[in-house]
């Protein structure tokens, strides 16, 4: 990236050089016209030409070492920029090849712990990692994840209503920014923020006690918030309440997030982050567990099987519009909420998951085949939003069957 600034810094101020050279030129025949005409005046001309071209490359390339731009300005709080001082551009320079290579960044969707049951309140110990790594997006195209635990979105949290909880954040060593964790079901200024903001190499814990049922997103709140949470770093927490949750068959995990990276959709090689983009929010790729879903489908199920999809948004900008092609929700909790007086929805086609929100979906499977999960703010598919639930078991024809190509001719010819 060092390379990339010093490009551009010589390319300007060779450029506007070689400009002054030919303004001279100009003004010693006073006439464009007539200075154009003199072969000395090609020269200056044509290497002012060749540095702007050189110089604007040099800003809208992305650097193979980097992965983010060393100036943007904002209005966030405290004035702090979504990008990196430029001594971290540097820092990253010299540790890129320190960072971790993961084969797959993707949370598995089936990695919820299993449900707590009746149990009285009790004293619940978490460990978390903050980790900076590198991943593909898709084959080829790598990004600079920011992480909990390695993995996009971090763990699954489960908690009960009532417990009381010691959190313990740890910031890898190979880390370049401080990191911390607000999750919104936490009581208390910057939902356990404010004192867990941790250096590379260093562990900070807090004490809380999870007051309120529900579905919550957790995040990095370290300024600038939106660049943390648009490099992955976010996941969910789930308070059961008292008395639990209805038994179901399947349990999956998703939440969607938006990636920000500078060049188009398909770019191979690491993809430097986009502030631009952030800041307009027009993500390059739409998520869901961090990587688009190109591999055999992770989600599987069977014919019978009563399913629960826990889904969040980590954003930071788009609200999903969360569906299954194919598949209506016996029941949805909006918003993830479980309170005594909370509504549940039946019969639901899509639900809204705000960023930094959640819901609940639960449906039954009757017939098997391939699912299409998608948020149906439908060109967000072309930008990897999207998933595939796979049931396998017996057909059913009384709820979905063919019937035959001869009678479907004569119905679309209408006879």
């Amino acid at each position: 990236m060092l390379l990339y600034i010093i490009i551009g810094l010589v390319s300007f101020v060779l450029g506007v050089t070689a400009f002054i050279f030919f303004i001279i030129h100009v003004i010693r025949f006073r006439s464009i016209k007539q200075s154009l005409k003199k072969k000395s005046v090609w020269l200056p001309l044509l290497f002012f030409i060749l540095f702007f071209v050189i110089g604007y490359l040099s800003d809208k390339t992305s650097s193979p070492h980097f992965a983010m731009p060393p100036f943007m300005h904002t209005q966030a709080p405290g004035g702090v920029n979504p990008d990196l001082p430029f001594i971290a551009v540097i820092s990253f320079f010299k540790n890129y090849n320190r960072f971790e290579r993961v084969d797959d960044i993707s949370q598995s969707p089936d990695s919820v712990p299993p449900a707590i049951g009746n149990r009285n309140q009790q004293e619940v110990t978490i460990k978390m990692k903050t980790k900076e790594v590198i991943s593909e997006v898709s084959p080829g195209v790598y990004f600079n994840y920011w992480t909990y635990d390695g993995k996009v979105p971090g763990p699954f949290l489960r908690i009960k209503e009532g417990d009381t909880v010691i959190l313990s954040l740890t910031n890898d060593e190979s880390s370049l920014h401080h990191h911390n964790i607000d999750l919104h079901a936490v009581t208390g200024p910057g939902g356990g923020a404010v004192l867990t903001d941790v250096m590379p190499g260093e562990t900070k814990t807090f004490k809380w006690k999870a007051l309120n049922p529900g579905l919550y997103i957790y995040h990095c709140a370290m300024p600038n918030v939106s660049s943390h949470n648009s490099h992955g770093q976010y996941g969910l927490i789930l308070v059961e309440p008292k008395e639990g949750l209805p038994p179901v068959d399947k349990e999956f995990y998703i939440v969607q997030g938006e990636l920000y990276t500078i060049g188009n959709i398909g770019k191979k090689g690491l993809n430097a982050f986009d502030t631009q983009a952030l800041i307009d929010g027009n993500p390059n790729y739409v998520t869901f567990n961090g990587r688009i879903d190109n591999k055999t489908p992770r989600l599987k199920a069977k014919v019978g099987d009563n399913i629960r999809i826990y889904v969040g948004n980590g954003g930071v900008n788009l609200i999903s519009s969360f569906h299954v092609i194919g598949e209506i929700f016996d029941t949805v909790y909006p918003e993830g909420a479980m309170g005594p007086n909370s509504t549940k929805l039946q019969n639901v086609q899509t639900t809204a998951v705000l960023p930094g929100g959640s819901s609940i979906v639960e449906f039954k499977l009757d017939v098997p085949g391939k699912y299409l999960i998608v948020d149906h703010a439908l060109a967000r598919m072309n930008k990897g939003a999207w998933a595939i639930l796979e049931v396998i078991g017996d057909s059913n024809p009384d709820i979905f069957s063919g019937v035959g190509m001869k009678n479907i001719n004569n119905e679309e010819m209408g006879h």
